[in-house]
């Protein structure tokens, strides 16, 4: 991008963190210490085949959906995966990085029966990250719905985000990528290229989102200025959402994801662009948030988890994320929402790692980006 282009990007940037919120950003990010753990967890797989999964959801009944970007909708029932795929998955456009991605259960699953999918749709010349809910009934999806469309259609098969998060008043969050070739648009609040975006179960607009009624603005934003969040995790007693953004060549990040915020990509940022050159002389400006932690050299992360089982009291209040870099789970130490130290876990399994979740027994799950991915679960060691 020509310089005068990226000083109009800069000063809209900026100009848009001030008037978003009246709080300071944050103080500077600095790296986390490397810390240990006595924790000894023993790993075994629970289903293999899986074709690049995505996302995972517990069922009530102890079973498990898995999305596979390929396209399909897996179920894992009585600890081994069922051969057939649900049926009525709506069509997906994969290529590259697009494809079937989250799967999440709305919280009165047990008596509604209601799931969650996020997809990419369209084809290569226009395409965008959507929402579709739908009834499961054991064997296949009915009643499907699309409820929401990020807007506007991109071009090629890049950052989707698509990761999402129920919240305890029921509303929905879900990340949407900036599209790769479409950073600057991160900045601007009329389109989703690179926000988070909140909207009801139905995919109505909660009135009291912080940009309804903004001239020029979409009402579905929560926040902006982000990269390509593919993980979103909550701490449930606290109730502090976190996001974890894919950076560039450097600069992965982990956010304390605030209303209105605004999280500076591509205006501040610890990454440099993929061939080297600088993306932005700078990694703070007034009015943008700065990340709890931030990983240079890359880890390329994506999903994410807030541990709060009993399974590992030693990890009790630790963030969990998967990377696709360097065959690792990094463990962030966290005290009293602060980063204290982050411990390398799970290389031993020579694998990337998309996703790890918390099961209802306590359990971590992590899911294995390969195309003969793995469903692992992690417990303590005896």
């Amino acid at each position: 991008m020509r310089a005068s282009m990226w000083a109009g990007v800069i000063a809209a940037g900026l100009a848009l963190g001030l008037s978003a919120c009246s709080a300071p950003s944050a103080a500077k990010a600095e790296p986390a210490a490397p810390v240990a753990s006595t924790v000894k967890p023993a790993v075994q797989t629970i289903a293999s085949g899986l074709e690049f999964p995505w996302g995972i959801a517990f069922l009530p009944d102890g079973s498990m959906l898995v999305t596979e970007r390929e396209g399909r909708l897996r179920v894992i029932r009585n600890g081994a995966l069922d051969p057939t795929p649900i049926a009525g998955v709506p069509p997906v456009y994969v290529d590259n990085q697009g494809g079937l991605f989250d799967v999440v259960l709305h919280p009165n699953f047990a008596q509604n029966g209601l799931v969650y999918l996020s997809f990419a749709a369209g084809d290569k010349g226009a395409n965008g990250t959507r929402v579709i809910r739908a009834k499961y009934d054991g064997k296949a999806l009915t009643e499907v719905k699309e409820i929401f469309r990020a807007s506007p259609d991109k071009k090629g098969g890049a950052h989707f985000g698509a990761r999402m998060l129920f919240l305890p008043d029921g509303t929905l969050l879900m990340s949407v990528g900036e599209g790769f070739a479409y950073r600057e648009k991160a900045q601007g609040l009329d389109t989703d290229f690179g926000k988070i975006i909140r909207i009801r179960d139905d995919g109505s607009i909660p009135t009291d989102n912080p940009f309804v009624g903004k001239q020029g603005a979409r009402p579905e934003i929560w926040s902006y200025g982000h990269r390509n969040p593919q993980g979103l995790t909550r701490d449930p007693a606290t109730g502090a959402i976190y996001g974890i953004e894919h950076g560039p060549m450097g600069g992965d990040e982990l956010n304390l994801i605030q209303l209105g915020r605004n999280y500076g990509w591509p205006v501040i940022t610890y990454g440099k662009d993929y061939n080297g050159a600088m993306i932005t002389p700078y990694t703070e400006q007034p009015g943008m948030e700065q990340p709890l932690a931030y990983w240079v050299p890359s880890i390329a992360t994506s999903g994410a988890a807030f541990y709060s089982g009993d399974l590992f009291p030693q990890w009790k209040g630790d963030i969990f994320i998967a990377a696709l870099a360097g065959s690792q789970v990094r463990r962030v130490d966290m005290e009293g929402g602060k980063v204290v130290g982050q411990e390398i876990l799970f290389q031993d399994q020579q694998t990337r790692f998309r996703h790890v979740a918390q099961g209802p027994d306590g359990a971590l799950y992590l899911l294995t980006d390969d195309l003969d991915g793995k469903v692992l679960k992690v417990t303590p060691a005896t």
